[in-house]
């Protein structure tokens, strides 16, 4: 018989934790998860399904207006009901809570609701209940952080951004990562007179740069207000909605102010600042390939560990971690270097692999292959929306090492691309590959005259 209550606890009921109690449970491990907020984590509550679900929302304004050019005619002008969107996004949500739940309830996995606070590497405290664990793993995620200004509290977070009460029909982003670009998109396609502001000179930092630029374009001729090399001096409530002032001197009337500076691990009032555990330099826990602290028993994955902040991550690692203390064989290690991502930006951002910038420190010599062009559907509808591809070859072994899209269903497509890139393929088996046509996706296996080395 154990000496432990149970043989691992998780902290957080998002995807890498309820992904790996599930596992761990499928081994016969005894496992409970404490959860005291909502199932499915930031992803399914707060971040990618109700984004997607709004993205897909913000597309029809301009489905609308393609149709003209096939014929279509609506018989009045569209009207957006935010209400609408806002309340079937909350029964959705609903429905996929549950579906965590069950998922843990048939896995046979006690669920405790309540914030757990770990008392030392193997007893945790969680509504007014003290339980014992051979491992404990640290799954919360990440929280919204807003830096500090006069006005700050008058902002909202991504957390609250899909909840407004009413639409703002004036909207101001301050950030420059993808959530800051994708909701500057979204409520622009809504119909809000949208504003971006960045205190960097571009939008996304750590993407291939002429992605940047291109997605820096596409989204000015659809109407979104960038400012960039400034920030927020001041925000205040005035009788008409908000006055932001910047600190470049400029003012803008806004109804809301989205604050998307980042997201910061959920760590507060878990306990964890008794064991001085080693941290990364962002502050983010440090874990081994086994996914444990400096204190053994105490695990940690997804994005409190400051790796990439994808839900799929998460769930790989929650894979390797089970693999690692609950299997029978040692997993290869995961390959960070080419994970797919999308931005779901208008138009969407795909990618896989090193940016042109990245390939260019890294490898001798390459070759960069793109394609910039109007896509098939706009030389009916009118749109002077254009689509980007690109592919980045290492030129001494031929190998593919980046694929990256700028446009409609970027990430669909990239998806498929990036199982090409982790195979390794080279350029010439790429070539090899007879294309679908019409379809825009085949430029990826149609270009063969390299724009530059």
């Amino acid at each position: 018989m154990s000496e432990f209550d149970y043989d691992l606890f998780v902290i957080g009921a998002g995807s890498g934790g309820v992904r790996a109690a599930r596992n761990a449970a499928a081994t016969g491990a005894r496992v409970a998860v404490a959860e005291d907020r909502y199932l499915g984590g930031t992803c399914v509550n707060v971040g990618c399904v109700p984004k997607k679900l709004y993205s897909y929302a913000a597309h029809f304004h301009e489905a609308f207006e393609d149709a003209g050019g096939f014929g279509w005619r609506l018989p009045a002008a569209p009207e957006f009901d935010w209400a609408t969107l806002r309340d079937n996004k909350i029964g959705e949500i609903k429905r996929l809570n549950g579906i965590y739940g069950r998922l843990l309830d048939n896995a046979g996995v006690r669920l405790i609701n309540g914030r757990a606070k770990v008392l030392d590497p193997h007893h945790v405290s969680v509504a007014g209940e003290t339980v014992s664990a051979e491992k404990i793993l640290v799954a919360v995620g990440g929280w919204p952080w807003v830096p500090d200004f006069p006005g700050k509290e008058l902002t909202v977070d991504s957390n609250r951004v899909f909840d407004l009460d009413a639409f703002p029909e004036r909207f101001l982003v301050l950030g420059g990562g993808y959530i800051a670009v994708e909701f500057a998109s979204i409520f622009n396609g809504l119909g809000s007179d949208t504003h971006l502001v960045y205190r960097g000179e571009l939008f996304l930092r750590g993407f291939d740069r002429e992605v940047r630029e291109f997605t820096r374009d596409e989204m000015a001729k659809k109407g979104v207000n960038l400012h960039f090399e400034t920030n927020i001096e001041a925000i205040e409530k005035v009788e008409g909605g908000l006055k932001v002032t910047l600190t470049n001197g400029e003012t803008l009337e806004v109804d809301a102010v989205l604050a998307a500076t980042g997201r910061r691990p959920h760590l507060e009032g878990l306990g964890l600042d008794q064991f001085d555990l080693a941290t990364n330099p962002d502050g983010s826990l440090a874990v081994n390939e086994r996914f444990e602290t400096s204190i053994p028993s105490l695990l940690a994955l997804g994005d409190v560990t400051g790796g990439p902040e994808l839900t799929p991550v998460a769930l790989a690692e929650a894979m390797q971690m089970v693999a690692h203390h609950f299997g029978d064989t040692t997993p290869e290690p995961l390959d960070y270097s080419r994970i797919a991502t999308a931005v779901f930006c208008h138009p969407n951002i795909g990618t896989v692999g090193l940016s042109e910038e990245q390939a260019r420190e890294r490898y001798g010599a390459i070759r960069v292959y793109t394609e910039d062009f109007r896509p098939m559907k706009h030389t009916l509808s009118g749109s002077s929306e254009r689509c980007l591809m690109k592919l980045i070859v290492d030129d001494e072994s031929d190998v593919v090492v980046g694929a990256h899209m700028v446009g409609e269903e970027a990430g669909e497509v990239i998806q498929g691309i990036a199982i090409a890139v982790r195979a390794g393929l080279t350029k010439a088996q790429f070539d090899q590959t007879v294309g679908i046509h019409p379809t825009g996706a085949e430029e990826f296996v149609t270009m063969r005259t390299p724009a530059r080395r």
